[in-house]
């Protein structure tokens, strides 16, 4: 795979998208990753070496060097991205800051909206949507309401006050104008959060943020000057358009961001699914089963007090199709936990053994496992070349494939 390449998760999110874009920059071939949607809600797990990370906001392929720049499709909250710069930097990485660059439109997420995020979910009690707590609903809604008034409804939620325009990235570079709209945003979720954090700290936290990373307007030819993995964050079941609300995110998960910033460029689909279906939190998940849960516990992900519990099934085929016709077609596949046993795939009116997963997937939806995965380190990837015309048993992970 050496032109562009899109990852996107086929499910729930969790799928091992971080896992993918890592081994995919293992190679040296990847001149920087983009994350297209989402913000600091993504938990994407990688493991190189005995060193383990969790990556929010940098991209997966920093373990490798890989540098990140986040689009205009991606909600910054700077607060976060220094913590996770500090916590990269104690792994070994060398001023992790310096490896970041962001588009200047793309919204900020704010202790307000973070705190109205979490008043609103604990305010639906058992009809909760399965929210991270990490205020990217709040953020990308009130980037809705230029032109709203005080009592409109606008997505479903109520107006409580005259909003102003959303803060931005670039605006840190602005103390003033980032100051007024801090300030309009602390008078319009005081009925709702009460005092929120002081916008003078606010404010000087922001301008230091500003002075360590590297601010663009736009891509700046990021695209033509190498090969680029664009990574995309949740799943497809849970995008804005295409999944079950209200348990979705507010964010496009398709590849539709990463088209647009592509412009016409060639890029790659490549679709991540475990070989079997988790999900966090509420919301349907058709193909539940406890033993599932207890037969594969989970390293890396567990309950949380917004998201909820960490659930489980069976492979859903029907939902795969599904995730693949939104969107709009996938290229090739990542197929992760190749080393989970006894498995088995709904096929809509059944449940039928899945001895095979690899090569039931490439047949159930016509393209090729590129890369596959068979536990949490790089070591356990494989990024694979023409699988289809010479098909090897994968039954620990295609070990036996040198990655391309």
């Amino acid at each position: 795979m050496n032109d562009h390449v899109i990852v996107v998760g086929l499910g729930f999110g969790d799928e091992g998208k971080g896992a993918t874009v890592d081994a995919l920059c293992g190679d040296g071939t990847v001149s920087a990753v983009v994350r297209f949607n989402g913000g600091a809600q993504a938990a994407h797990n990688v493991v190189v070496d005995g060193r383990h990370h969790t990556f929010s906001q940098f991209g997966s392929g920093t373990l490798a060097g890989v540098p990140t720049w986040l689009s205009r499709h991606v909600l910054v909250e700077p607060i976060a991205l220094a913590t996770e710069s500090r916590e990269l930097e104690a792994l070994g990485v060398d001023n992790p800051l310096s490896l970041m660059s962001i588009d200047a439109q793309a919204l900020l997420t704010t202790p307000f909206h973070v705190a109205a995020n979490r008043a609103r979910e604990r305010a639906r009690g058992g009809d909760r949507h399965g929210s991270c707590g990490k205020g990217i609903g709040e953020t990308v809604w009130y980037g809705l309401l230029s032109g709203a008034a005080e009592g409109d409804v606008v997505e479903d939620q109520m107006v409580l006050g005259a909003p102003g325009p959303a803060p931005t990235v670039g605006d840190c570079l602005d103390p003033r104008a980032l100051r007024e709209k801090l300030d309009a945003l602390a008078r319009f979720y005081e009925p709702l959060i009460g005092a929120g954090p002081s916008v003078d700290e606010l404010v000087m936290l922001y301008s230091s943020f500003a002075d360590a990373v590297r601010i663009t307007q736009g891509h700046e030819g990021l695209f033509d000057a190498g090969r680029v993995v664009f990574e995309g964050a949740q799943g497809v079941l849970l995008d804005e358009t295409y999944g079950f609300h209200p348990h979705t995110t507010w964010s496009t998960v398709v590849p539709r961001n990463a088209r647009e910033l592509l412009q016409g460029r060639p890029a790659r689909v490549l679709g991540v699914t475990r070989t079997y279906q988790t999900r966090h939190g509420a919301g349907p998940l058709p193909t539940e089963d406890p033993g599932v849960l207890a037969r594969f516990p989970e390293r890396h992900n567990g309950t949380g007090e917004f998201q909820g519990a960490w659930r489980a099934g069976h492979l859903d085929a029907n939902l795969l199709r599904y995730a693949v016709d939104c969107c709009g077609g996938v290229d090739g596949l990542a197929v992760t936990h190749l080393d989970a046993g006894g498995l088995k795939v709904a096929t809509g009116e059944a449940l039928e053994d899945l001895s095979d997963p690899v090569a039931y997937l490439e047949d159930l939806l016509g393209v090729d496992v590129l890369v596959t995965g068979t536990g949490p380190a790089r070591a356990d990837y494989a990024v694979r070349e023409n699988p289809r015309r010479d098909r090897v048993d994968v039954g620990i992970g295609g070990r036996d494939r040198a990655p391309v």
